[in-house]
């Protein structure tokens, strides 16, 4: 249901994102967002095509007087990051969002809201319905699974398109034009473990982590957020006779672990000597955690009813694969590695997030993901990464990494945006590239002659039950993308 006091102007935007909002999207799963799409063009009489990948481009004609101007094209991805927090009854594959607004921010009740990249979709969907806009040919590109590493970008068919020009409407800084994105890869890890019996007189427990923050990998890495796995792990160690049932935090290789949950058996004793560390390990996190952080909590829970429910007892880890776990946890690296030296400090050159891990029945997954400007730089740190699963006799599988966008202060089309926003708001915007995979550099390797900026409104929390759009950006946000495409 849509809140009294939703927005309202523009109009068709704030329209097209409700109803993005209530149409499920997880990556992958982009079918009925899609279908809303066509729907809408064929209403308004557009011609539209689909690649093989499932990537729609909608072709609107130019405004009358228009027709002779460069075809732009307006791009952003139909999926949404679907996380939610531990007490949110909710399915993404059918359940619509619900939506808040509070204090000039609209989010959504304990999930990821999808203005990432959403309400970018919604500008383009105006664009093609607000009849008062004079724009240029548009060819409206909807990419499909960006979030689990730009699949739709990078199998894209780019033959569909005409347009030398680009509008990328992704990023999540208002009063920012950004030149310049991440390139990126990652690694899948596996390892199946021995399992054994735990002792008789083995306590079994439940521990939990949760209260932080999480977040984007990319452009907020920087921030030094918690990271679950990384916290669990520390909380773990030296525990005596510790045996590792199972595992389970993180949710996909974009996002930080904000929470999870270990079951694991020890020797008597153990679990008050964990319980007499927990608050010490908090209020040491505290200690160095940025305030967003500041919710961090444990939860410790016996767990005997597992001791011969379903062979829970044979599944767990011997004490030696246990401490093989914990000290690859400790030792994989996570967080910015590298910081640009001419660009301000939050501008992260490399990066690596220890994304996700899964252990059940004695099977270990791990996932990871890294950033880099220059892919030269992060070869040394790809290196380590690899020594390191040797070391633990991980199985690698590498993820499909895609091209950075480097940077071009020289276009043409920066050059009007730039001027362009000195005129409507008085003040120039800060031009930067973005710590995160926009789909900008692999759109610029298939079509290298593309002129491209990217812009959006403001976004906070991007990737966690925290996101939220600032309501006052979205109107000037609009009116920016409409005054550049009648200069176009």
């Amino acid at each position: 249901m849509k809140p009294d006091n939703y927005p309202t102007e523009p109009a068709d935007l704030w329209q097209h994102f409700y109803c993005f909002t209530q149409i499920p999207r997880p990556s992958k799963q982009e079918q009925a967002v899609r279908q809303y799409v066509i729907d809408l063009a064929q209403a308004g009489g557009h011609s539209w095509r689909l690649d093989q990948e499932g990537n729609l481009l909608v072709q609107v004609a130019a405004s009358e007087g228009r027709a002779e101007r460069p075809t732009v094209i307006i791009q952003n991805h139909l999926d949404m990051v679907t996380v939610k927090t531990a007490d949110k009854q909710h399915d993404f594959n059918r359940d619509p969002l619900s939506l808040v607004v509070d204090d000039g921010l609209l989010r959504a009740d304990r999930t990821t809201l999808g203005a990432d990249n959403g309400v970018g979709c919604a500008a383009a969907l105006a664009l093609m319905t607000d009849a008062s806009v004079e724009h240029p040919p548009l060819e409206l590109l909807f990419t499909v699974d960006e979030e689990t590493g730009l699949g739709g970008a990078l199998n894209l068919d780019a033959s569909m398109l005409s347009g030398t020009v680009m509008l990328n409407l992704d990023t999540e800084d208002w009063h920012e034009l950004y030149v310049g994105c991440a390139g990126g890869g990652g690694w899948e890890f596996r390892r199946n473990c021995p399992t054994e019996p735990a002792p008789a007189d083995a306590e079994h427990w439940l521990l939990s982590i949760s209260g932080l923050a999480g977040g984007h990998s990319g452009i907020q890495i920087h921030q030094q957020l918690g990271n679950a796995i990384k916290l669990l792990g520390q909380c773990l160690v030296e525990i005596p006779g510790l045996q590792l049932l199972h595992m389970d935090v993180g949710v996909a290789h974009n996002v930080i672990p904000r929470e999870g949950s270990v079951g694991f058996s020890c020797s008597p004793g153990g679990g008050d000597l964990l319980a007499g560390r927990l608050d010490d390990i908090r209020l040491q996190a505290r200690g160095y955690l940025p305030a967003v952080d500041a919710e961090l909590d444990f939860a410790l829970q016996a767990a005997d009813g597992l001791k011969q429910t379903a062979g829970a007892a044979s599944a767990t880890l011997g004490v030696a694969d246990s401490k093989a776990v914990l000290e690859l946890i400790a030792a994989f690296p996570h967080g910015a590695q590298a910081y640009n030296l001419e660009q301000p400090a939050d501008l992260v050159d490399l990066s690596i997030n220890l994304a996700m891990l899964r252990l059940s029945a004695g099977e270990l997954f791990m996932e990871s993901s890294y950033r880099f400007f220059n892919e030269a730089q992060s070869l040394p740190l790809q290196h380590s990464v690899l020594a390191l699963a040797a070391v633990f006799a991980l199985e690698v599988k590498p993820v499909v990494g895609y091209p950075g966008w480097q940077p071009d202060f020289a276009s043409p089309l920066l050059a009007q945006g730039c001027q362009l926003h000195l005129d409507l708001f008085g003040k120039a915007p800060a031009v930067k590239a973005i710590h995160a995979g926009l789909e900008c550099g692999i759109l610029k390797s298939k079509k290298p002659d593309t002129d491209i900026l990217s812009f959006g409104p403001t976004i906070r929390g991007a990737h966690s039950p925290t996101e939220r759009l600032q309501i006052d950006t979205v109107a000037p946000f609009w009116q920016f993308l409409v005054e550049l495409l009648a200069r176009i």
